[in-house]
């Protein structure tokens, strides 16, 4: 295993959502190949990824970047793995024994012996916390994992989560991963503040709002795409129709695109160490890419907010 705990995750982290769901191994192929080529360092997955699809069963993601790490010789040096535990229907959960059951196939389908992130998708308050905190503090002893995050949670069971692996001399986590984007700021009021006392970085989700940030969805005109329905709902609010006419007002400005600017806004608040974001063409890529060198000013972000 080759210790990746310190690595930087760079400007953007990619997504791995659309892998086997909107883009084929091909295409996902061609976006993990541009990704790195462009200087990205993280690729974020889970084993859930992308169960939801008729005839997926969750792993397809996972299976491709494993692919795509086999035909790559040299290429697991390079970039850092994050995956997610107990979302996938038949790993459901954050029993230890299922967590430790899910992992052991998330490392088969990506063709790896470790992760250098681990996250529990989503919190199990069936199961009690120092189960939770204590296998995977194990994986990380074991050398199967570098670090653990959560993902979903709540500031209070998370800060809770910390104290008992303090309390049991165990990796605590160290990265939390929620949902987030210009607009959508619950995390501002309650999570962020943890995070800072607890030293916790974040790595945001969501952070083009199912695309609706790229400007495509504007008032009037129809969209085809599979998350068409729930960004087109955003336009229904006014303030989110004047944050698209700013967020296009500064792209325009600095000669760079929509995505770009939204993904620079929020790798500049508080805690986010970068954002994450998916592809499934590169093409697609290209505009992600620009926000890689992009930072805002004062103005600017405060044109935004």
């Amino acid at each position: 295993m080759t210790s990746s705990a310190s690595r930087d995750v760079g400007p953007m982290v990619l997504g791995g959502n659309v892998f086997g769901w909107t883009a084929d191994e091909s295409a996902s192929f061609a976006v993990l190949d541009a990704f790195v080529e462009a200087g990205g360092t993280a690729i974020d997955t889970a084993d859930a990824y992308s169960a939801w699809i008729d005839g997926n069963v969750g792993g397809e993601s996972e299976r491709i970047i494993g692919a795509w790490l086999r035909a790559r010789p040299g290429m697991r040096e390079r970039v850092s793995i994050a995956t997610k535990v107990s979302g996938k229907p038949d790993r459901r959960g954050l029993a230890p024994a299922n967590v430790r059951a899910a992992l052991a196939e998330s490392l088969d389908r990506l063709q790896t012996d470790y992760v250098d992130v681990l996250y529990a998708h989503r919190d199990d308050p069936e199961v009690p916390q120092e189960d939770v905190v204590m296998v995977f503090g194990e994986l990380v002893a074991e050398g199967l994992v570098n670090r653990i995050g959560a993902s979903n949670f709540t500031a209070e069971r998370l800060h809770s989560a910390v104290d008992v692996a303090k309390a049991h001399g165990v990796e605590a986590f160290t990265v939390s991963q929620d949902g987030y984007s210009l607009v959508h700021r619950d995390i501002e009021a309650g999570l962020v503040p943890t995070l800072t006392r607890l030293d916790i970085i974040e790595l945001p989700y969501k952070a083009l709002q199912g695309g609706f940030l790229t400007g495509k969805y504007r008032p009037g005109v129809t969209v085809d795409s599979p998350r068409a329905g729930a960004a087109s709902q955003l336009l229904s609010t006014p303030r989110n129709v004047e944050l698209l006419d700013a967020l296009r007002d500064v792209a325009e400005g600095r000669g760079v695109s929509m995505a770009a600017v939204a993904l620079s806004w929020l790798r500049q608040q508080p805690r986010v160490a970068a954002p994450i974001a998916s592809a499934r063409t590169v093409e697609q890529l290209a505009s992600l890419v620009e926000s890689f060198d992009l930072v805002l000013t004062e103005e600017e972000l405060a044109r935004l907010a």
